[in-house]
């Protein structure tokens, strides 16, 4: 998989996929568009604060941005929270690349803004289970493959970064199996966020049986997506009309 490196307008590194013909991330702030859609619009700031442990799927690892984010907030605000974050990546950058990525403007602590080379040197096909940091508790769960193949039952996600590339060209990961691959993934009061908007991603999600709502999107995007199995936890966004998604989706609408 060929990649070229691209220093996004917030100083953050992202990567252009040939493959994918798409970025990573947003070209306007790799770094900003990931608090704002992951973390702060799902929530995930303030349920650190207030349990003992919690758990985070990641469809699409990609440079590992969301997980060093993540470290280095547990780092930064002493937060001893024990979180098991999974990924899933079938296509992992090598060493040469991930030694290259920036991040010094987003993550303070020498050890995560190092740790990338190290990760990605480690992986083998399958699940890898990595412990980077010696003082933090958080485990890193990274799975080397297709989603189809991710099998895990003990998995019961409190929050999903639904982060592959856009549906245009990433089509079997934004469809109604996927989605309900992911619920059973996860419980009642899950919350899946992901930075698109796509009538057709909306509809597969509703039918997959989860409540939608919408939000400002990250840096000029008009809208993002917010996703649950529990109505009450959308209670402060913009619902959306699942019931006439699904109708669309039935009727073949977005084949």
């Amino acid at each position: 998989m060929s990649e070229r490196i691209l220093t996004t307008k917030d100083g953050s590194t992202t990567l252009y996929s040939e493959k994918f013909d798409q970025y990573y991330h947003n070209p306007n702030g790799a770094a900003s568009e990931s608090i704002y859609v992951f973390f702060e619009q799902s929530g995930l700031f303030e349920s650190l604060n207030n349990t003992d442990s919690l758990t985070i799927l990641e469809i699409g690892f990609g440079t590992g941005l969301n997980f060093l984010l993540l470290a280095d907030h547990l780092k930064k605000n002493n937060i001893d929270t024990q979180v098991k974050f999974y990924s899933i990546e079938a296509f992992p950058i090598d060493k040469q690349t991930a030694s290259n990525i920036n991040f010094k403007d987003h993550i303070s602590d020498p050890e995560i803004k190092n740790s990338l080379p190290v990760i990605f040197d480690s992986l083998k096909p399958g699940m890898n289970l990595i412990k980077p940091f010696d003082n933090l508790n958080i485990e890193l769960n990274l799975f080397y493959g297709f989603f189809d193949d991710f099998i895990e039952a003990d998995i019961s996600a409190d929050f999903i970064f639904h982060d592959a590339f856009s549906p245009e060209v990433n089509e079997e990961l934004w469809t109604v199996t996927t989605f309900e691959k992911l619920a059973k993934l996860s419980h009642k009061e899950t919350m899946l966020t992901t930075y698109c908007a796509a009538s057709g991603a909306r509809a597969a999600m509703s039918t997959a049986g989860w409540y939608l709502a919408k939000t400002r999107g990250a840096l000029g995007k008009r809208e993002m997506t917010v996703a649950s199995q529990a109505e009450e936890k959308l209670r402060n966004f913009k619902r959306l009309n699942e019931s006439r998604l699904i109708e669309r989706y039935k009727k073949g609408d977005f084949d």
